[in-house]
């Protein structure tokens, strides 16, 4: 069996990675090549080009990038053209896939696509381009998989890779032993992003907020991990500078353990907001970026929330500070405001813990059967040779 996956981003590289684990279980010969990154290709993945060309964020930034974009889009239709993948399946990063898995589902590939875009949220009219691109939408959340239903998408909700993962009681005590760190200490943990312009428009604020609170509260310490060393290089510069006797250590590829161990966490928005809650720590959400792009989006997003943990709840379980908003005396405050009322940990640990026990469903699993079963199922379409390339 052969299946061609594009992932563009860390966290489609992990479910990625967990797909292709789950498909080998029924599909011991199973080929699977496109775009992917370390995770995927620890699978047996076979990636034709780098997946940092499709880690560009935000409105404005990826128009920089366009014609590399196009080019690696053209190769990847190309290569699966020429390979006939018996599926397809985009994971996340929807503007560049959708726009793939249409001309490839014309040439008669059947297309899953992986991770429901925000399409309930902002550009609802894409929905028109999904019905048209994909054979089936996966989704990792309960209140997605409702909205494609009403709009007549097949889809199948399969939950959360990482909620499996991630055990319903972290221990907190362990993790602090694995990262050898002191067992009575309060920690906040600071996660600026993983992506550049993350770190661009949030480190300086982050690092600042950690200071302020350490200014408060000088029995407080720092812990901080990056998703690469590129990362962990520039957020650690920016923290010697800003801050060089903040009491803060530094960890690369170990946000886990962090956020394990710590007792609050400083977090940008987007997967990490859904891996802390799945950690069940109290944290604090914030998001910047460029101004442009900011004020485009404050009028085509129309969301109550923008972080997973009370977009899940319906309500504001955590504090959000956004762009103007994302201010170190509101932060530190908030921060500091958790530490000072463990009640209120208390409180939200068992609402997370409901919200994990929704998301547990053994997505891979389920991802993988349904994939299977699609292609079981399902005639192919049209004919490859009519497709321009």
């Amino acid at each position: 069996m052969k299946v061609g996956i594009v992932a563009g981003e860390p966290s489609g590289d992990l479910i990625g990675a967990n797909l292709i684990k789950s498909l080998r279980e029924n599909q011991t010969d199973l080929i699977v090549t496109g775009l992917g990154g370390p995770a995927m290709m620890s699978q047996g993945f076979q990636s034709i080009a780098d997946m940092q060309r499709l880690s560009v964020m935000g409105l404005i930034e990826p128009l920089f990038h366009l014609n590399d974009l196009i080019k690696l889009r053209r190769q990847l239709f190309n290569h699966f053209i020429q390979t006939k993948p018996d599926v397809f399946v985009g994971i996340d990063s929807p503007d560049f896939n959708l726009g793939l898995e249409l001309k490839l589902r014309k040439a008669g590939i059947p297309i899953v696509h992986y991770v429901s875009p925000s399409v309930w949220a902002w550009r609802k009219k894409r929905i028109i381009k999904i019905a048209k691109a994909v054979d089936l939408m996966l989704t990792l959340f309960p209140f997605e998989a409702d909205f494609y239903r009403e709009n007549n998408v097949p889809v199948c909700f399969v939950g959360h890779p990482l909620a499996d993962m991630i055990p319903l009681q972290p221990d907190k005590k362990a993790a602090r032993v694995k990262l050898n760190l002191e067992p009575d200490t309060k920690y906040i943990a600071i996660l600026p992003g993983s992506r550049r312009n993350e770190i661009k428009y949030l480190s300086d604020v982050f690092i600042k907020t950690a200071q302020l609170c350490w200014d408060k509260n000088t029995n407080v310490k720092f812990i901080t991990a990056a998703i690469n060393a590129e990362r962990h290089k520039e957020f650690e510069q920016r923290c010697r500078q800003l801050a060089p006797h903040l009491p803060i250590k530094f960890f690369i590829g170990q946000s886990h353990d962090v956020m394990a161990a710590a007792d609050v966490v400083l977090v940008t928005s987007g997967t990490a907001t859904l891996e802390t809650l799945l950690f069940k720590r109290p944290m604090v959400i914030a998001y910047k970026m460029a101004g442009l792009t900011f004020q485009i989006a404050r009028h085509i997003v129309k969301l109550k929330y923008i972080g997973l943990p009370n977009l899940l709840a319906d309500e504001l379980l955590v504090p959000e500070f956004i762009q103007d908003g994302a201010t170190p005396d509101k932060m530190s405050d908030a921060l500091l405001d958790f530490l000072n009322h463990p009640e209120k940990t208390q409180q939200l640990e068992e609402k997370f813990l409901t919200i994990h026990q929704q998301l547990r469903r053994d997505a891979s699993r389920t991802a993988a059967d349904a994939i299977l079963q699609l292609v079981s199922h399902r005639p192919s379409r049209g004919n490859a040779s009519s497709i321009s390339r």
